[in-house]
């Protein structure tokens, strides 16, 4: 996980912002942020009338929804208000929100959509295989390079940049921007980012599942060493990385 590198910088900041929510359910910010999610998917849906210059509320919308997913498991930890139930209904509603995001960006006519399907099913199977080793006896699997935060702050970034080349910069190849050129090659940075997904998740997956296996008690009536498949934190999970 690539944003997991810096938590201990961001943990003071998203204490500070968890603090007006406090008097929150954990379960109510999941819901916000699910919520927040499908409008940037349905927004994303409706570049394709409303042009590229969508995407920066696309990209707003991505970065909120993130954060209040974030906010949850802040607010479930200081309050001590964590839950199995809560735990499971926000990986319940990521799920969702990841496919509300994917297939709005698919269907925006600002990325292939075919390579945004491969994006999507490689990002599902990072996500399975983080909770799989929980399902065979170990704890959870977070490692790899594309936890949640760091595929929605690389949407994000691309939503903004697409935003970004669609004015009419010096440096953008056409006003609005509809595709980029590379040796005959027509793409867009999203459809960059939905490449990044299929090689980086295909080998956060190889890297979750070898962690699990080696933790796997060879033989019958073995237990496997407690975390060996992943770290947990307080509130049942890391506040950042899924």
């Amino acid at each position: 996980m690539v944003v997991e590198g810096y938590r201990g910088r961001v943990a003071p900041y998203l204490a500070r912002l968890a603090t007006p929510f406090l008097a929150w359910s954990p379960a109510r910010l999941s819901v916000v942020s699910l919520v927040v999610s499908v409008l940037a998917g349905i927004v994303a849906l409706s570049v394709r009338w409303g042009g590229p210059l969508l995407f920066l509320p696309v990209s707003l919308l991505i970065f909120t929804g993130g954060v209040f997913d974030a906010l949850d498991g802040e607010v479930a930890r200081r309050t001590q208000r964590a839950s199995l139930r809560g735990d499971f209904l926000d990986h319940v509603f990521d799920r969702y929100a990841d496919v509300a995001i994917l297939l709005g960006l698919a269907a925006s006519g600002f990325v292939n959509p075919e390579l945004a399907l491969l994006g999507l099913v490689s990002l599902l199977l990072v996500s399975y295989l983080g909770t799989q080793a929980q399902a065979v006896g170990g704890g959870r699997a977070y490692g790899g390079l594309l936890g949640r935060a760091d595929r929605l702050l690389l949407l994000t970034f691309v939503a903004f940049l697409e935003f970004d080349l669609s004015l009419p910069w010096p440096w953008a190849p056409t006003s609005p921007l509809a595709r980029l050129q590379l040796a005959g090659i027509s793409f867009t940075v999203i459809d960059l980012a939905m490449v990044y997904f299929l090689v980086a998740g295909q080998l956060t997956v190889l890297l979750r599942a070898r962690g699990i296996y080696a933790a796997l008690p060879p033989t019958p009536g073995r237990e496997p060493p407690p975390g060996a498949s992943g770290e947990r934190s307080s509130t049942g999970r890391p506040p950042l990385m899924r």
